[in-house]
């Protein structure tokens, strides 16, 4: 059984910074693609990044893209989300997820990913 822990969510001004850590444990790290997801009040969950099994392939949403970076350490079991330059529409709770697979490129959707963490709270004040 995979299970996943977040944590590094905090509240932020506008254009700070925070980086966000995903510990997995249970399974081999190396075998999953991992993903960061945010869901904001009154929305629906969507995806913010992926990154594949070997960490050679990354796919970014695009309210995202020059700002987060994923990065995983494959001997700490760890999966991170840099994130600069926040944004009060940033503001969410953040869920790290793993789906088993050794495919190039990450999954995006929701439903294509099998394990998810508890959730971290991200806010960023104006």
């Amino acid at each position: 059984q995979v299970q996943l822990v977040e944590s590094g969510g905090g509240l932020v001004q506008a254009g700070g910074s925070l980086r966000l850590s995903c510990a997995l444990s249970g399974r081999t790290f190396s075998n999953y693609a991992m993903g960061w997801f945010r869901q904001a009040p009154g929305k629906e969950r969507e995806f913010v990044v992926g990154i594949n099994y070997s960490g050679g392939s990354t796919v970014y949403g695009d309210p995202v893209k020059g700002r987060f970076t994923i990065s995983r350490d494959s001997a700490k079991k760890m999966v991170y989300l840099q994130m600069i330059n926040l944004e009060p529409e940033d503001t969410a709770v953040y869920y790290c997820a793993a789906t088993y697979g050794t495919n190039t490129c990450p999954p995006f959707e929701l439903n294509e990913y099998d394990y998810w963490g508890q959730g971290t709270q991200v806010t960023v004040s104006s």
